[in-house]
């Protein structure tokens, strides 16, 4: 069991001008001359995105920051460079964490973005895990390109954490991603599919080849979910970017089973089971509705009375915890199948990219739903298979937990090298 962070929310946004500061006591390292504080950017992480598969991103990654530095016997400072969520409270709290709020004036002349960068010693891009695409429009893509060409421009390295590499099905996109991919100090992908594509895209960069940092997400085990010992506690969580079809409403994602239909029936079926008591796990909550886990539950729930529906939650970690006392899990947000996994519980993917199928195929963790090639029926024959061998599969994900911290090792020792490098190199510029 792991611990879980603090929930209050006193991450604080940023006064960039501001010199590094801790409060923690001088360390041995810093003692004998090296650099008390690196100031690391966090460039598309949140700290309060109402999407908790990017604020899992950003606490695991921070965890992991923080535990490498403990080890060199340094201290850090984060500036978080993301979106903010409006009407949302932080839920990263550390004195050393601060945010830069982004939007399209940030990236302007003279604007924000480029500022924070420069009080950097290096930036670690995660892209929000998978928004280094152009699957998800033009104007997220411009914004992920626009970044990156901006943080080179200032001279600090720019790190490409973890995440999903493409597609980029746009040939002029697909050309402006390999320049970028090639200017970056280090590129780490998150699963092999990913790993493949970008050599390809890019065959003079080295890219090395880990998993999601999020199977570093701190949590609290709690009691089961269960009001009996003979119950099986079974948790669903709906994407409503699936249920509604993705943002275009007509089957963006090119699913070849009717999600909605999907769903519907096995809440029917897992209801009519005697021994089943389920829960409804929303992972998104957003004001567009295209996005909201958390109103689709509900919606739901009135569907299907016998559901419970989970949450609020404060931060990924709470979400986490929840996840973790159940005994069985479908899911169709990555992260919320991520949890679960990291967590020991059997779960069931539900895909609808190549992030899942990758990420999963690579921790050979097999009971993965292809969105892109199975039908409705097929999909809940599986479920049920799943669901039939819980007792197996939870051997499996364990197994795959495993080696998915086994392949979270690249990444840390690298950037425990970076990080020794960069302090040794401040250092011996201040004196």
């Amino acid at each position: 069991m792991t611990s879980s962070p603090n929930l209050q929310p006193l991450a604080r946004r940023a006064d960039i001008s501001a010199p590094c500061t801790s409060a923690a006591p001088a360390s041995p390292a810093a003692a004998a001359g090296a650099a008390s504080t690196l100031r690391i950017g966090l460039l598309w992480h949140s700290a309060n995105s109402g999407n908790l598969g990017v604020g899992a991103l950003t606490i695991s990654n921070i965890a992991i920051v923080e535990r490498l530095a403990g080890e060199l016997g340094l201290q850090v400072e984060f500036l978080i460079l993301g979106w903010q969520d409006a009407g949302l409270p932080l839920y990263v709290e550390a004195p050393n964490v601060r945010v830069v709020p982004l939007n399209a004036r940030a990236f302007g002349p003279g604007g924000a973005f480029a500022a924070a960068v420069r009080t950097c010693d290096f930036v670690l891009d995660i892209g929000a895990g998978d928004s280094f695409a152009d699957i998800y429009g033009r104007k997220r893509f411009a914004y992920m390109v626009l970044s990156k060409l901006l943080a080179q421009r200032t001279g600090r390295p720019l790190i490409l954490s973890p995440q999903t590499i493409g597609p980029f099905r746009n040939p002029l996109g697909r050309h402006a991603a390999a320049w970028l991919i090639r200017r970056s100090d280090l590129v780490f992908a998150r699963d092999t599919l990913s790993v493949d594509y970008t050599r390809a895209l890019a065959p003079r960069q080295e890219v090395l080849d880990t998993i999601d940092v999020a199977f570093r997400l701190p949590f609290e085990r709690p009691a089961p979910h269960r009001s009996a010992p003979d119950k099986v506690a079974v948790g669903v969580n709906v994407s409503a970017l699936l249920y509604y079809g993705g943002y275009t409403r007509n089957n963006m994602f090119g699913l070849t089973f009717d999600f909605p239909t999907l769903i519907n029936r096995l809440l029917a079926d897992l209801s009519a089971r005697p021994e089943v008591e389920l829960h409804l796990v929303p992972h998104v909550h957003s004001q567009n509705p295209v996005e909201d886990d958390t109103a689709v539950a509900w919606q739901l729930r009135d569907a299907h009375p016998a559901v419970r529906v989970a949450g609020p939650f404060r931060s990924p970690s709470e979400a986490k915890s929840y996840i973790s006392g159940l005994d069985f899990f479908v899911g169709a947000r990555m992260h919320a199948c991520i949890a679960a996994l990291s967590a020991g519980v059997p779960v069931v993917p539900l895909a609808y990219s190549r992030k899942f199928t990758g990420l999963f195929a690579a921790l050979g963790y097999a009971p993965v739903i292809d969105g892109a090639r199975e039908t409705t029926d097929g999909a809940l024959a599986q479920i049920e298979d799943a669901y039939a061998r819980r007792g197996a599969l939870a051997v499996s994900a364990r197994a795959a937990t495993e080696k998915a911290h086994a392949k979270l090792a690249v990444y840390e020792d690298a950037l425990r090298s970076l990080m020794a490098r960069t302090a040794t190199r401040t250092t011996s510029a201040r004196r």
